[in-house]
């Protein structure tokens, strides 16, 4: 058993299939084939259940899925590390709360891309805990996330602090009058976005819980339903500044131990720091620390 053949496992373990794995890997599905029973005949157990819609682990094969990821990971991290000569260059993926994107990255990525134009940069947007796993899984170099994370795979560094506000309808004068109705309806992002889970929280030390929710996918709609008396929703203060002063929507301080929230930086702990990466970091650091003076 070597890498390559653990690499062609992990590959049809991935893919569920044979003919899918040898097109991923550049080669014919009769060479996958001929790998896959020469690694369970040295193994003397086999990984795969065949079907007629491709294959499935085995226990066994469950078993050695991990170790197999692990190769990969390590096999590519090796490649880009040997590519690396010291240059910001290449490829970086990494992730962002959308409101964290639309709040505070225009400047970095313009200022990183007009300094570093060699480097390719892939920004996705997603939620803290699709974000977290995205991370863990490989598939991000790195992200900024709602803090706290505490995972013991994860370094996470504070780059932005935010003042988390009530949004309502323009009409309602405080926080008060908006959370005393018959059916409070919350105004959110979809399962995993911190910001809706420190909502409910808030709520909750209230004793308001039962809560209706109205999810959606972007923040423009959200504001829009909050803006119609259809709910409330909790946003970083900055990020709402036009829409609020337009008197689109009304603005409702909490207090301060509820509203305070660190925007984080996470990465894997065993993954090393491409010079992309670090030049972006580099390039984020002072931004950030102008935005708290400013504050």
């Amino acid at each position: 058993m070597d890498a390559g053949d653990l690499r062609i496992f992990e590959a049809v373990a991935r893919l569920g299939g044979m003919n899918r794995a040898a097109a991923e890997l550049h080669t014919v599905q009769s060479n996958v084939t001929a790998r896959i029973r020469d690694l369970e005949a040295e193994l003397g157990t086999k990984l795969f259940e065949r079907h007629s819609r491709g294959v499935a682990l085995t226990p066994a094969g469950k078993r050695l899925l991990p170790y197999a990821a692990q190769v990969r990971d390590t096999l590519d991290e090796a490649r880009r590390a040997v590519a690396d000569d010291g240059t910001p260059s290449g490829p970086l993926v990494i992730g962002s709360l959308e409101t964290t994107a639309a709040l505070r990255l225009s400047p970095v990525l313009a200022a990183y891309a007009r300094r570093y134009p060699s480097v390719d940069v892939t920004l996705r947007t997603g939620t803290t805990a699709e974000l977290v796993d995205a991370v863990l899984a490989r598939r991000l170099e790195g992200a900024f996330v709602c803090g706290p994370v505490d995972h013991p795979e994860l370094e996470e560094e504070v780059i932005f602090r935010e003042e988390l506000v009530v949004l309502t309808a323009p009409g309602i004068r405080s926080l008060d009058k908006a959370l005393d109705v018959a059916e409070l309806k919350i105004v959110v992002l979809r399962l995993g976005c911190s910001y809706r889970q420190r909502l409910e929280d808030i709520l909750a030390q209230r004793g308001i819980v039962g809560l209706r929710r109205l999810e959606f996918g972007t923040l423009e709609a959200i504001f829009g339903c909050v803006a119609a008396g259809l709910g409330i929703t909790l946003l970083p203060k900055a990020l709402i500044g036009p829409v609020w002063r337009d008197g689109r929507v009304a603005l409702h301080e909490v207090p301060a131990r509820e509203a305070q929230v660190e925007t984080l930086f996470i990465r894997r702990r065993d993954s090393r720091v491409s010079s992309a990466l670090g030049a972006f970091l580099e390039q984020a650091r002072p931004v950030s620390r102008r935005i708290a003076a400013a504050e």
